[in-house]
């Protein structure tokens, strides 16, 4: 199968009111991708980000879907608007960030509730977003999907049982449908970064004493300087490129050296 080229490919990002997410959306529109779908649940900050990317990206027709993709149904209906928008999903990238009142914190500290809260956040948004895509896909005979994940979820961490075993769960996922469905030319990747500053992830782990040192600590081991969204968008251009035609079914850490994950 010959691998889609970027000009003639439809984008949904989800989770991409702000931060990462945003950020892919804007990389990818600078490479060349025409049809970009935003996501987010506040209609007031998806049209924020809309607005940006248009500023950013002239060229490319910027629409936005609001839902909540960890409902089944919220991922349905975003995925449904973007097929009613363009006419087709080609490159699926999940984005999600976890719920804004959860900082990384010990296990037994954790309410059932907010258990739930992170399990459906990390992992099932991803998993729901791509059965909502997966039929356009394979009708179309390709497609690229790319996930972010963690590095919790290749290294355990004190106060991210949780998340770790969610971002784990989104990285096995990933593997196994990229060989379920690489006979209908669709591959799949994760990305999985640390700790990413210039987030809202970021200042919600700083804010907190726990989850602070804990993540002080590791920034001091990113040699290389601590990883941005603008350090992580253009790995994902990469992989939804067919210059990345071959791969699929990987994890790639992106974290400035702070472990060999």
């Amino acid at each position: 199968m010959t691998p889609r080229e970027l000009t003639d490919c439809t984008a949904l990002i989800t989770g991409s009111s702000a931060g990462i997410g945003l950020e892919i959306a804007a990389q990818l529109a600078e490479a060349g991708v025409p049809r970009i779908v935003l996501n987010g649940r506040d209609e007031a900050r998806c049209a924020a980000a809309a607005e940006k990317l248009r500023a950013r990206a002239p060229n490319a027709d910027v629409r936005y879907a609001v839902g909540d993709t960890s409902v089944s149904g919220g991922a349905q209906a975003v995925a449904d608007a973007a097929l009613a928008a363009f006419g087709a999903v080609d490159i699926l990238v999940n984005s999600v960030p976890g719920p804004k009142e959860h900082t990384p914190q010990p296990f037994q500290r954790t309410e059932y509730a907010e258990l739930d809260a992170q399990v459906y956040a990390h992992m099932m948004s991803v998993v729901y977003a791509c059965r909502a895509v997966m039929p356009a896909m394979i009708e179309r005979k390709g497609g690229v999907i790319i996930n972010i994940a963690s590095d919790a979820g290749k290294i355990a961490t004190p106060g991210e049982a949780i998340i770790g075993g969610s971002k784990a769960g989104v990285i096995m996922f990933t593997r196994g449908l990229a060989l379920e469905q690489s006979r209908e030319g669709i591959r799949a990747n994760v990305i999985t970064p640390s700790i990413v500053a210039g987030t809202e992830g970021y200042d919600r782990v700083m804010s907190q004493e726990f989850s602070r040192k804990l993540f002080q600590k590791a920034e001091s081991r990113a040699k290389l300087g601590v990883v941005t969204p603008a350090d992580i968008a253009p790995l994902a251009v990469f992989l939804a490129s067919p210059a990345a035609s071959k791969i699929t079914g990987q994890a790639i850490s992106v974290n400035g050296g702070i472990s060999a994950a």
